[in-house]
């Protein structure tokens, strides 16, 4: 038995939700994302008397053997010790996670963002955000291979972001209470997959996808206005206008495009996947509170696994 330590350092961070914008970011588009407090990681540092071990739902062991879907984080972990101390101690990092693995939903940035700020609690240092960044990108390349930076952004702030790939990141502000509905498919993404079907496409029909890119792009530009101002009914068509570009680039797929269709047969202002696609989660816009809870319960009639409610703009549903 692991004898632990009355010292425990804890670090969080939340899930997060793209609304839109997601693969064109890869190329350099901008991209809206948003915070989602609903879901969260918490990861707890306490001293122990051997090497260093991670303990979750997935994994109990060694950081040495942790296995292969887990070496991104093993490597932050590394990382992130180097920074702070020469000779690491033991350690337990215990994780405990609401957020869905394989949706769309930040799972892995949040789990890296958690785990840095834990250690940098346990061994009483200041982070900043540029290092904070730079530590968890070691996780997200081993993830997602070539990560656009949005998930860690929106994972580890507490408001609607502007996102575009080595620019600043800007605050959006909402003129008006949104209220979300997400929706889990229940099947794991592919992200990896996804991102690489897009590349594919940009050789077999360069024109086409960087039409797609270029509308993508303008649907963004067009969203902050509708949701800065406010117009609600303007902000809905716009996620249906990026769920048509995303269909046509290959990311959708049929059981995404069922929950979709069901929440705008339910009266949603506009519904789309978020995320990488091919699995993973839809959200879709509600007309106010009570038609979000409507929107619920169309969604798990059409078969999602789960679904969440979820305002910006006022207190959380």
């Amino acid at each position: 038995m692991v004898q632990l330590s009355q010292k425990v350092a804890l670090g969080k961070a939340h899930g997060k939700l793209i609304l839109v914008g997601e693969h064109s970011v890869v190329y350099g588009k901008p991209a809206i994302a948003l915070p989602f407090p609903l879901i969260e990681v918490k990861s707890f540092v306490e001293e122990i008397p051997e090497s260093i071990r991670i303990s979750c739902d997935y994994y109990d062991g060694y950081l040495s053997t942790v296995p292969n879907k887990m070496k991104g984080i093993a490597a932050c972990v590394v990382e992130t010790l180097k920074v702070l101390t020469p000779h690491p101690k033991g350690l337990l990092i215990r994780l405990e996670s609401t957020i869905p693995l394989g949706r769309g939903l930040g799972s892995s940035a949040a789990v890296a963002i958690a785990i840095v700020r834990s250690l940098f609690t346990y061994y009483k240092r200041e982070l900043n955000q540029k290092v904070l960044s730079s530590l968890v990108n070691i996780s997200e390349t081993h993830a997602h291979g070539n990560p656009s930076g949005i998930d860690m952004a929106a994972a580890s702030g507490e408001t609607p972001i502007w996102f575009q790939k080595d620019r600043e990141i800007d605050q959006i502000q909402i003129g008006a209470p949104i209220h979300l509905v997400v929706a889990d498919s229940g099947r794991v993404g592919d992200t990896l997959s996804a991102v690489s079907g897009v590349k594919e496409k940009y050789k077999t029909d360069q024109h086409k996808t960087n039409a797609s890119m270029e509308h993508l792009e303008e649907i963004t530009y067009t969203a902050r206005t509708a949701l800065s101002g406010g117009h609600l009914k303007i902000l809905g068509h716009l996620l249906d206008l990026a769920q048509e570009e995303l269909t046509s680039l290959g990311v959708s797929d049929d059981g995404i495009n069922k929950l979709v269709h069901a929440a705008r047969k339910a009266g949603a202002l506009g519904a789309k996947l978020t995320g990488g696609g091919r699995g993973g989660c839809v959200i879709a816009l509600a007309k106010n509170a009570s038609h979000a809870k409507s929107l619920a319960k169309a969604f798990l009639i059409a078969g999602a696994s789960k679904t969440w409610n979820f305002s910006l703009g006022n207190k959380l549903e």
